[in-house]
């Protein structure tokens, strides 16, 4: 762990500034756009145009990478951010704050497609687990310290907007000057989604369903506060216990998911984030059942992505792998720019509570089919499956490949030492 700190500390630096800056003008929006009188289908609209441009940047930025450069689409996207972060305040029209976010979510996935292959290219076959890890708990530390930020100035005016704007700006310092070389930059064509599909139906299904949770906690978290009457304070709270849930539940399932049928774990997962939603549907007068509903079901949804991704591994030849990833990965997308459409629509009918009813839904459809499942065909022997690695839902390809290469190194270790033993 030293040994990845000492080479991608600027790195991991500049993402945890970055992070700051997108989990505060993710949540800064909810309320910002309750304060302008936008409708709950208005605010839908707005949230789901980030994950709509998330999925384009992440299938755009690669070509951009390979035709000018990592340092060039880093410092131009990065650029974009922060002029999109001060107009937010400047233009507050729903339809504005659309494309806005259109543009914003393109920007942030090209920015994480370039700092995923630096630290990819940094990291070593002994280091990549390490390294994943690292990046995924700067990850979440970010969205969680950029929920404390919300509470030091007044979200109708400019100051909290401008805060974000600048944690982006200075984010590509440590990264521009101390990041060389630029590493080589090479993707994998994505697997048809009907072959994936026959590969593992629960694979699918499950990035799907999980894209839909993940973009409706990033996304209407906020928006549901707001419409309940929640302080600034209390909404800060109560979208930071998305991800230190998320944080805290990763790895003890990671652990767990090395050694037991990876399908009943993401049943017993899936369940008990149903059942947190659940709980935050039927008490959600009381504030601090509505924070153990959102630890739960972040908790339970953030780890459930790198379980579903490995499970699928399960049953992919080594050389597959890499397709795959990119197939769980537009799955996944589709299911975030569905999510908050979906949610909003709820919302309009059935008041803040469609929030909870929606994420339940989708949580228990997940455990209904993994269910299903389990009675289809034989789990593989838990000496046959590789090792987990922590991937989040906002992982870009590079990430998620990077993650295939520790589960193929696991794997082949473990065969090693079985062969060891046989002998």
């Amino acid at each position: 762990m030293i040994k990845v700190l000492a080479s991608s500390w600027a790195l991991l630096l500049g993402m945890l500034l970055l992070m700051v800056g997108n989990g505060l003008q993710g949540t800064l929006l909810g309320v910002r756009g309750g304060l302008e009188g936008f409708t709950t289908l208005q605010m839908s609209l707005v949230m789901s145009a980030y994950f709509l441009g998330f999925l384009g940047g992440s299938r755009m930025a690669p070509e951009m990478i390979r035709r000018v450069g990592h340092v060039r689409v880093f410092a131009a996207l990065g650029s974009f951010i922060s002029a999109v972060l001060i107009l937010y305040p400047a233009i507050t029209d729903p339809w504005a704050w659309t494309l806005l976010r259109v543009i914003i979510g393109f920007c942030f996935s090209g920015v994480y497609v370039t700092a995923e292959s630096w630290l990819n290219n940094a990291a070593t076959n002994e280091t990549r687990g390490q390294a994943l890890s690292l990046y995924m708990i700067v990850q979440m530390a970010g969205i969680v310290a950029a929920q404390g930020l919300l509470t030091l100035g007044d979200p109708s005016g400019f100051i909290l907007f401008i805060i974000p704007s600048v944690l982006v700006s200075i984010s590509f310092a440590p990264i521009l000057l101390s990041v060389s070389p630029t590493p080589p930059f090479e993707t994998t064509k994505p697997m048809s989604i009907r072959a994936l599909y026959h590969v593992s139906p629960l694979g699918c299904v499950g990035a799907f369903l999980l894209g839909g949770v993940y973009s409706a906690l990033f996304g209407m978290a906020a928006v549901y506060g707001t419409q309940s009457g929640l302080s600034v304070a209390q909404i800060s709270a109560f979208v930071a216990a998305i991800y230190v849930g998320g944080l805290l539940m990763q790895f003890p399932i990671g652990w767990m998911s090395d050694r037991m049928d990876r399908r009943q774990l993401i049943l017993g997962t899936a369940v008990l984030g149903c059942v947190g939603a659940l709980a935050g549907l039927l008490f959600e007068s009381r504030f601090s059942v509505l924070l153990g509903a959102m630890f739960v079901v972040g908790g339970t949804s953030n780890p459930l992505y790198a379980l579903i991704i490995a499970y699928t591994n399960d049953f992919l030849e080594h050389e597959d792998m890499a397709a795959a990833s990119g197939g769980m990965i537009f799955l996944n997308g589709v299911g975030a720019v569905a999510g908050p459409l979906i949610t909003g629509w709820i919302m309009g009918y059935a008041g803040p509570s469609g929030f909870f009813l929606f994420l339940a839904a989708l949580l228990g459809s997940l455990s209904a089919y993994a269910a299903y499942r389990m009675t289809q065909r034989r789990a593989p022997l838990v000496s046959e499956t590789g090792t987990y690695s922590p991937v989040l839902p906002s992982a870009t390809s590079v990430a998620v490949e990077a993650a295939q290469e520790v589960f193929i190194e696991g794997q082949e270790e473990e065969h090693a030492r079985h062969a060891i033993d046989a002998a």
